[in-house]
């Protein structure tokens, strides 16, 4: 329950409102100013003025839109005016670029004309690449957009029409399907013939429901021919029966019911009156017009949807209006057509059926999400809805002919969807990429754990590596089909009808008799330890790398790593680091992982191993700093003096390689200040590599940043070892799982 005093201080505190305008150039310095505006703007403006389509190229409109309201019907309030509805545009714009990266002004208008309203619009459309219409009254809402697409030759949306309607209309498609029912066969009954009702009775009829079978019913009963009172041409197109009838009469009968008018218009026993596998969708807000439990209780072959987020199958505007945006906008496109709302609706359907990440399922408090009656439509916070409905709307716009730039390549086009919502994406889509050219064997010892299957099918479907799991087969695939999941192609490895299960306890035998390992021994372990199997098929050449961790502490799979494999060649020691993924750029902590207080040679060596692992998996070209508490000698100690000599060895041993210290994280990351204070530094660019003077030091660093510094940590990456294994975290979720299993396969190399 939000509370009155909690929502105004959240709207009030530090600076006033929800947005701010931020640079996204530098403008610093009296060039930067020069560059900004005179005398280097003038640049631009000519080139637009040679040709007008550059202004997407040299300014922001191609990722800006309008937010505009007159305010006469804000959310559940009513005509509360411009001024009042201006919190609820803000929002909007940050829904906007929360969702889909997009950037918003929100435009609030001092008029109730519907021709005044028009004439501003018209005239802001050099300044906008789509305009989102929010929060005005049925039925002048209808001729203001209608009039609007027909002038402007940039994307006009009303969300409270096409948001709503696409949404519930995504829902619609599914909770048929789980009922059994053939849409062009249902009896659907609207309640609310404003702006949501209309629109969401023009997308069902476009989805397959017939005319004849769609009821509208309002404040005066049902909209039948011959009605007089109340009516509009937008209600007179969807009259049906020729006498007068109240929603209680229009409702026996029904399989779907569909509200977006007022609470608590629905009883008990109108539910009771439906048809068989009956839908409801009772979507007014706060309030829907019957709650959750009421419908249930009256029966309980329901699928049930409301505007509520405490209840399941939210029907969230959310869900729509960015992800659409981002698609019109990607391809310039002149207008947002049906085409494309039906391929919005199609892509949010289908998206329900898959399997749902680990971090929805923790933001919305860990409860199962798996496509069924509880849900039906996608998750708010869903990442991956971007991506599905984007692309769908993009490529719709491009086939109908719409799109000013249409897409040539749409796998490099979904990579650049995954960049906007946010680095560690990007960044992971590349390693990803990079794996699949790899396509390793990866040995998971935890194959009967439900996170390993879950990230084992995404594996497959993405086709990162060839993934075989350890345990018992019979227990996985119970696993795998309990829960929905497909592991076909994935290789069962059980312990127990392992072929080479001597000739590996030979050899473990071989390397361990004198560390207190006797055969029989080395044969139990092999059968009850899957670890320890998994790091023999790795030394055998039986797999190419393992993956473990999830279900186990660090030791436990690090040790048999270590008692049985080598470290590499011209390798020392092994060490583990973090990818810590910031907004603009990755950073590379160690060691973070392994050991504790390290000498000068053991700091040399995991400088040299994490660039090794920066330049090989990452692509990325290393420049290390060496962390202390000194800069350069100016405190002279055993631990200051410890970094300096790690930092001459490397320079020494590795003299391809950018690297100085002993130096604070301060110049490290400051390159102004280190040119300026310490010009005869060998670092030629801000520092990307960060090696800790302890593992304690790196390993509070990495939380840290990853806690309040706004870094994504992806690890840890284990180097050092002749073999490819890596320890994951214990209860890591599928995406890190994921992650790391591209990892392992490049490190595989």
């Amino acid at each position: 329950m939000i509370r009155k005093e909690e929502a105004l201080n959240y709207h009030s505190r530090g600076r006033k409102g929800k947005i701010e305008v931020c640079a996204t150039k530098p403008c610093t310095t009296q060039r930067d100013l020069s560059l900004a505006y005179t005398p280097g703007v003038a640049e631009p403006c000519r080139e637009i003025t040679k040709e007008p389509n550059q202004v997407f190229n040299y300014t922001a409109k191609g990722n800006l839109v309008a937010v505009i309201s007159n305010g006469t019907a804000v959310l559940g309030l009513g005509d509360i005016g411009p001024e009042a509805g201006k919190p609820v545009m803000e929002g909007k714009g940050v829904l906007f670029k929360r969702f889909a990266d997009i950037d918003v002004f929100d435009i609030e208008l001092n008029t109730k004309d519907s021709d005044e309203f028009i004439k501003a619009v018209q005239l802001m459309e050099p300044t906008f690449g789509g305009i989102n219409l929010e929060d005005i009254k049925a039925p002048e809402c209808f001729y203001i957009e209608e009039q609007l697409k027909e002038m402007l030759d940039i994307p006009v949306f009303h969300d409270d029409q096409h948001g709503t309607a696409i949404i519930s209309g995504a829902a619609l498609l599914n909770a048929l399907e789980l009922q059994g029912k053939n849409i062009e066969d249902v009896k659907v009954v609207f309640s609310g013939a404003g702006a949501a009702g209309i629109a969401c009775a023009d997308l069902y009829i476009s989805l397959g429901v017939k005319h004849e079978n769609l009821y509208l019913v309002d404040s005066k009963g049902l909209v039948y021919n011959g009605r007089t009172k109340g009516m509009n041409p937008y209600k007179e197109r969807y009259a049906n029966g020729d006498k007068e009838a109240s929603l209680e009469e229009v409702m026996v009968g029904a399989d779907v019911f569909a509200g977006v008018s007022i609470g608590g218009l629905v009883t008990k026993e109108m539910v009771k009156s439906m048809n068989d596998n009956p839908i409801i969708f009772a979507m007014a807000n706060p309030d829907p017009e019957i709650t959750y439990d009421d419908a249930l209780d009256a029966r309980k072959d329901i699928v049930m949807a409301t505007g509520r987020s405490d209840f399941p199958n939210q029907v969230n505007n959310v869900l729509g209006f960015p992800f659409i945006f981002r698609g019109a906008l990607d391809v310039r496109a002149r207008a947002i057509n049906e085409e494309m709302k039906i391929a919005a609706v199609k892509s949010l359907a289908d998206l329900a059926k898959e399997d749902v990440p680990d971090s929805v399922i923790k933001a919305y408090g860990g409860e199962a999400l798996r496509f069924g009656k509880e849900y039906i439509i996608p998750k708010p916070f869903d990442p991956r809805v971007l991506i599905w409905e984007a692309m769908a709307v993009a490529k719709a716009a491009v086939s109908t002919g719409v799109a000013r730039q249409p897409i040539q390549d749409w796998d490099a086009y979904q990579k650049n969807l995954e960049s906007h919502l946010g680095r560690s994406y990007e960044v992971m889509r590349f390693v990803i990429d990079k794996a699949k050219q790899k396509k390793k064997r990866l040995v998971f010892p935890e194959g009967e754990e439900l996170q390993i299957l879950r990230a084992i099918q995404q594996i497959l479907e993405e086709n990162i590596a060839e993934p075989m799991l350890i345990g018992n087969p019979e227990k996985i695939n119970k696993i795998a089909a309990d829960n929905n999941i497909e592991i076909k192609g994935a290789t069962l490895v059980d312990p127990h009808k392992f072929r080479k299960h001597d000739k590996y306890a030979a050899t473990l035998h071989e390397l361990r008799q004198r560390k207190g390992l006797t055969m029989n021994a080395c044969k139990r372990l092999l059968l009850n330890e899957p670890n320890v199997l998994g790091v023999m098929m790795v030394r055998e050449g039986d797999a190419d790398a393992m993956l473990s961790g999830v279900n186990h502490y660090y030791p436990e799979v690090i040790r048999p790593a270590l008692q049985i494999l080598e470290t590499g060649k011209d390798k020392k020691i092994v060490a583990g680091l973090y990818a810590m993924v910031m907004k603009d750029e990755t950073l590379f902590f160690a060691d973070t992982t392994v050991n504790t207080n390290p000498s000068a040679e053991t700091l040399a060596e995991v400088a040299i191993l994490t660039a090794d692992e920066v330049r090989h998996t990452f692509d990325i070209e290393p420049r290390i700093a060496m962390l202390s508490y000194s800069n350069f000698g100016s405190v002279r100690n055993a631990e200051t003096i410890r970094v300096a000599t790690a930092t001459q060895l490397v320079k020494e041993r590795r003299p391809d390689l950018e690297i100085d210290g002993e130096m604070q994280v301060d110049p490290a990351l400051d390159f102004d200040l280190l040119n300026d204070q310490y010009a005869f530094s060998t670092l030629k660019q801000r520092a990307n590599v960060l090696i800790f003077p302890s593992l304690e030091a790196g390993n509070i660093a990495y939380k840290l940043m990853s806690r309040v510094g706004g870094g994504e940590a992806i690890g840890p990456i284990l180097v050092g070892l002749e073999k490819s294994v890596h320890v994951l975290q214990r209860h890591s979720d599928v995406d890190t799982i994921v992650r790391m299993s591209a990892i392992a396969s490049i490190d595989a190399e």
